[in-house]
């Protein structure tokens, strides 16, 4: 069944409670965020069905690995298709996600930078209206504590136990005091990021699944928001068995894009965060990739089942999203720090019965400095101060069954490598290094022809600039100091 059968199946079941009162504590909706890291958006089926053919499979036709949970997510809510990162590196789009602030503002501007302790999250907000809190897995947002489970500084994350600040563990285990420990050493007793033998009770995504339902069996009779952040798909592309060979078989072809741009025309931009460029296409990678998304729609399921036995699946605001994209090979580049959408375009699926249409579908351009504010307007909590994302909200709530139009969302690059605008047309980007490039996303979605001096684009490129140059004078990060921006 597709999405849209589905949603004109739903459409009159959402109508009858969409305008129905939360008022109350026993009524206030809970939220439950599952959020990976170094995900691209492609390989989830929800996205793929509304993509072209060509773009849907960019590593060979009907390659590909079924997510019907993550999928559910989206038919029974909302698909956010052009949503963005602030700055696609793990720790700038976390500070971002968590803050509805730049990632400058936060402190938190690149890897490794502490976020500021004024900074109020969307998590303290609702601890301080009574709702219990609670985060699992990788934060990366007290600096360069390598794993530093439970880090001090809270964020408004009341129950943190089991949150570590750094590090792409595989085998998580637990003390006898229940809390956690590296299930995985090496020779001198050193944790490792290897997989070990882990298992489904302790290999990580599962390991923070099986947490995740203790703490939402605790606390699912009172309001709850709960943030599990799952370490994978990011690099290295290992998982446990049977995922690590489920997809050895199909027959992963490089992306078209490698190496497809003319010669002395690519971007110099492109290496920018990526160490790995001209790397030999290893499809044994993709597999591996491929099993680490497998695992986590498996272990997504879990966690809506439960909301569904609770009786509290209709009263729970459920998103799906992660920090970064992966460029796995496309434009010869794999990982993040790109503004192509491989690395910078993030998947973002929301579902919330008694507010969001089924089968909706947003082409709208956000970035997740607009989470925070979002989420708190949809759940009618207070508004988050000093936030510089917009509550979008009312795109959510609308009874539109599609939104589209031509917003202009702000990226950059975590050391001032480049800033861009994009909308769900066109993608402007001036760099320290190289010149300009404009991208037409709807002509050109592989981003290989640079539009920047085309006459026909002239209006384009004029309020794509415009938008920029007033975004980077609001923000003022790096790239204010390391990118010119030339007069047009």
């Amino acid at each position: 069944m597709n999405r849209r059968d589905y949603a004109k199946m739903m459409a009159l079941g959402v109508a009858s409670v969409a305008g129905s009162s939360l008022a109350g504590k026993a009524t206030r909706p809970n939220l439950l965020i599952i959020h990976t890291d170094e995900h691209n958006f492609r390989t989830l089926g929800c996205y793929r069905n509304l993509l072209r053919e060509d773009q849907a499979f960019v590593w060979g036709k009907g390659v590909k690995v079924d997510t019907p949970h993550i999928d559910r997510i989206a038919n029974e809510g909302a698909i956010c298709m052009n949503y963005y990162a602030a700055s696609p590196v793990c720790s700038p789009s976390r500070a971002s996600l968590m803050s509805g602030q730049y990632p400058i503002t936060t402190g938190t501007w690149k890897n490794g930078i502490p976020m500021k302790d004024e900074v109020v999250t969307f998590a303290e907000v609702l601890r301080r209206e009574g709702y219990a809190t609670s985060y699992l897995g990788k934060w990366h947002l007290d600096g360069k504590g390598h794993p530093q489970f439970a880090p001090q500084r809270q964020f408004g994350w009341a129950d943190n136990r089991f949150m570590w600040n750094g590090g792409h563990w595989k085998k998580m285990a637990q003390n006898a005091d229940g809390s956690p420990r590296i299930g995985a050493v090496n020779h001198k007793g050193k944790p490792t990021g290897k997989v070990d033998g882990a298992d489904e009770e302790s290999f990580t995504t599962d390991w923070l699944t099986n947490r995740s339902l203790e703490i939402l069996e605790r606390d699912y009779q009172q309001p709850f928001c709960l943030m599990v952040s799952i370490p994978d798909p990011h690099s290295p592309n290992t998982v446990r068995k049977p995922y690590d060979t489920l997809f050895d078989n199909l027959a992963f072809e490089p992306p078209r894009t490698r190496k497809r741009m003319p010669a002395g025309t690519l971007p110099r931009w492109r290496s920018s965060e990526n160490k790995n460029g001209g790397k030999v296409f290893d499809p044994k990678q993709m597999s591996g990739y491929f099993g680490m998304v497998k695992c986590i729609d498996d272990n997504v399921g879990r966690l809506l089942n439960f909301l569904e036995e609770k009786g509290i699946a209709d009263n729970t605001v459920v998103v799906f999203t992660s920090d970064h994209g992966d460029m796995l090979y496309e434009h010869d580049q794999i990982n993040k720090g790109q503004p192509f959408d491989g690395s910078s375009r993030i998947p973002f699926v929301i579902r919330y019965p008694k507010k969001i249409a089924a089968g909706k579908v947003i082409h709208k351009a956000y970035n997740n400095t607009d989470f925070a504010p979002t989420i708190l307007g949809l759940m009618g909590a207070s508004s988050l101060p000093n936030a510089q994302g917009s509550d979008c909200s009312a795109d959510l709530l609308s009874t539109d069954q599609e939104i589209a139009d031509d917003r202009i969302s702000y990226m950059a690059e975590a050391n001032g490598l480049w800033v861009a605008t994009v909308s769900r047309k066109h993608k402007l980007i001036y760099s320290s290094k190289g010149e300009p490039f404009l991208f037409d996303l709807e002509k050109d979605p592989d981003e290989l022809v640079n539009f920047y001096a085309d006459p026909a684009y002239k209006t384009v490129l004029k309020t794509m600039h415009d938008a920029l140059v007033k975004q980077m004078t609001i923000v003022q990060g790096p790239e204010s100091k390391k990118t010119t921006v030339p007069a047009i």
